[in-house]
This record gives C-alpha cells, sequence and structure tokens, in this order.
C-alpha cells in the first residue's frame, strides 16, 4: 500500500479520536470561542453580588442593590452564549447583546464583576458577532465532468469613446437626429455650403 492509496482516516480509530473530530466538526460549525467566552462571563457577574468571601476570621458581603440586575445580567449571558451555540445564525444579535450587557454589567455589577465578566464579555461578542459560517466547499472536478465552454459568435461592437451606453431621452434623440441630417451629403448643411 502507499501513500496515494492509503485512506485518507483510517477505519480502525478509536472512539476517543472519532469523538474528538465530531466535536471539532461542531466547533467549526458555530462562533463556539465567542460563545464561550459569554458564558465565562455570565459567570463572576452572576457570583460576585451574592458572594460571602471570607478573608482569615472576617466575612465579606458583597451584596449590592444591583443584586437582582446582575442576577439577569449573568443569566442572560450564559442564554446567550448558549444560544449562539445552538443557533449559530443569531450570532449578531446575541454578540452585540453580550457587549452591551457586559457595558452595563460596570455599573451594575461591581464593576462587571470587578473585570473579571467585562473583558471575557467584551471579547466573546465581538468574536460572535465576527465569526461568518464557513463556504461549502465546491463538488470535485473529476466526479463531475465540465461542459464544453463555445466560443461566442461575434464579438459584440464597441461603443465610441466618451458616450455612454445609456437611453437616450426624446430630446437627445431629436438632437442626433438634426446633427446626422446636417452631416449627410443631401442635408440642409450640405446644401448651404455648396453655393
Amino acid at each position: 500500500m502507499t501513500s496515494a492509496t492509503a485512506p485518507a482516516r483510517p477505519d480502525d480509530t478509536s472512539a476517543f479520536d472519532r469523538n474528538r473530530r465530531r466535536f471539532r466538526d461542531w466547533r467549526h460549525r458555530r462562533p463556539f470561542w465567542g460563545g464561550l467566552l459569554a458564558i465565562i462571563a455570565g459567570l463572576p457577574i452572576l457570583y460576585f453580588p451574592y458572594a460571602h468571601l471570607s478573608l482569615g476570621g472576617l466575612t465579606f458581603a458583597m451584596a449590592t442593590t444591583g443584586g437582582a440586575g446582575a442576577l439577569i445580567i449573568g443569566i442572560l449571558m450564559i442564554v446567550l452564549g448558549i444560544s449562539a451555540w445552538l443557533q449559530p445564525m443569531s450570532r449578531v444579535f446575541a454578540g452585540v447583546a453580550t457587549i452591551l450587557l457586559s457595558l452595563v454589567s460596570i455599573p451594575v455589577s461591581n464593576l462587571g464583576g470587578f473585570g473579571f465578566g467585562l473583558l471575557p464579555g467584551l471579547i466573546g461578542g465581538g468574536l460572535m458577532v465576527a465569526w461568518a459560517p464557513l463556504r461549502e466547499q465546491a463538488a470535485v472536478a473529476s466526479k463531475a465532468p465540465a461542459a464544453p465552454v463555445a466560443e461566442p459568435a461575434a464579438p459584440a461592437p464597441a461603443e465610441p469613446a466618451g458616450e455612454p451606453a445609456t437611453a437616450q431621452l426624446p430630446a437627445q434623440r431629436a438632437e442626433a437626429a438634426d446633427t446626422d441630417a446636417d452631416a449627410e451629403p443631401g442635408g440642409p448643411g450640405a446644401a448651404g455650403e455648396a453655393r
């Protein structure tokens, strides 16, 4: 067996390799990294207003008046990240909404989760907006023979230089007819010149 006759993907691959390839193919058909960053951004925004951090024996309660707003912003960012994964055509809406929610989280949720939610939210929203689906690959030329290309019968007449190929208004047609009549040997202008 030579490299020319070897299969592109051997059939005896492990289940791990098959699943890894399936996940890679799934990931390439959607804004995966933007959605992941939006989900990651929603977690600290959701967590910090309700957290009770203890430093040594001292407990810090981060409860603020924006707790309900932070809850809504965090959940919406997680939902937008998941929707970008499941519905890739909603990527522009999800990306713009993620960016706006990240900016709104600055005053509402402790500076956007102390920056741990703000930065991934802005980057993830930008990635979702910028993502575009891959183009389908063209069919292999060897499988479908191309139709023969016919030669054109005659070249199209060239337009005179300086004149656009547009339709003329009635006044322009009348002007063109007058100039053509003047240019003819038996036209009104020719009789005046002969005298």
